[in-house]
């Protein structure tokens, strides 16, 4: 009985240690109240339009810079426009290197002299293609999925997304504009529980998201997304371009509202536009 007297006393203060670890963890600790809840969106200051061509493909508008997203123009049954009709481009954002998805991005960049942010694989092959590697960010490095840059004033925030590619990993973007707003691109991805610590780091004023399935989240999914991301608006995208996808975004649309009612959802046609208003959110 002596000598189990020792171990019945460190199991007693293991317990006690557990259980108090317990209850602290309950209140969560003192670092998570400041860095989880949401914190307020920043005011927008500038207006930002926000333009979808189509897919996954966007062109965002703010302070006289052009970002593209994803710019499939060419063979794109939604897209309205031509690659000729885009008189200027900033940045050129690449989810992944699907054909749907990196589309226009070379001949556009040459064009336009843009910078083009890319995994790092990726932003190989795009110059093993022939895109000059002072197109591309970091003087043809291209970056990886981590914290934020900053890219002819706008800042980038390259982010995890589950799906798949020939190379490097699929990502999303956070993109946080001088004015103010802050736009997320979700790329191509199922839903996944990281999306609410993005939500709480970088307060969304709008969130674009596929809702499509087979490839993507699905109308279901996508409409959980938002109690994650807490965005003011969300964008449905990534649907109705092939016949496997859904038709359109009526699904998303009646889910969304059930699942995350103060989220303004808007759904673009093809070649319609958003403006994000000074003031607003």
């Amino acid at each position: 009985m002596k000598r189990l007297m020792p171990i019945f006393g460190v199991i007693f203060v293991l317990t006690m240690f557990i259980s108090a670890a317990h209850f602290a963890g309950a209140a969560g600790p003192p670092g998570a109240q400041t860095l989880l809840p949401p914190g307020p969106k920043p005011k927008v200051e500038s207006p930002v339009t926000i333009t979808w061509l189509g897919h996954a493909a966007f062109m965002v508008e703010s302070g006289g810079k052009t970002v593209l997203i994803d710019p499939w123009i060419t063979g794109n049954p939604q897209c309205p426009i031509k690659v000729k009709d885009i008189a200027g481009a900033d940045l050129i954002l690449v989810t992944h290197d699907h054909f749907d998805h990196v589309g226009d991005t070379i001949a556009i960049a040459k064009a336009t002299g843009a910078t083009v942010v890319a995994m790092v694989e990726t932003a190989a092959k795009l110059q093993a293609d022939g895109l000059a590697k002072e197109n591309v960010l970091y003087g043809g490095f291209g970056r990886n999925i981590g914290g934020a840059i900053e890219v002819d004033g706008i800042t980038v925030i390259m982010t995890e997304a589950f799906h798949s590619s020939g190379t490097g990993t699929p990502a999303g973007y956070i993109i946080q504009f001088p004015g103010g707003a802050t736009i997320y691109h979700a790329g191509d991805t199922g839903i996944f529980a990281n999306m609410q610590l993005y939500g709480c780091l970088y307060p969304l004023h709008v969130a674009l998201l596929p809702i499509g399935s087979v490839f993507t989240m699905d109308a279901k999914q996508a409409a959980g997304s938002l109690q994650l991301l807490k965005p003011a608006v969300a964008i449905p995208m990534h649907f109705a371009t092939f016949p496997i996808l859904a038709p359109s975004a009526d699904a998303f649309v009646g889910l969304a509202k059930k699942a995350a009612p103060e989220v303004k959802v808007i759904v673009l046609k093809p070649g319609q536009s958003y403006t994000l208003k000074p003031g607003s959110y």
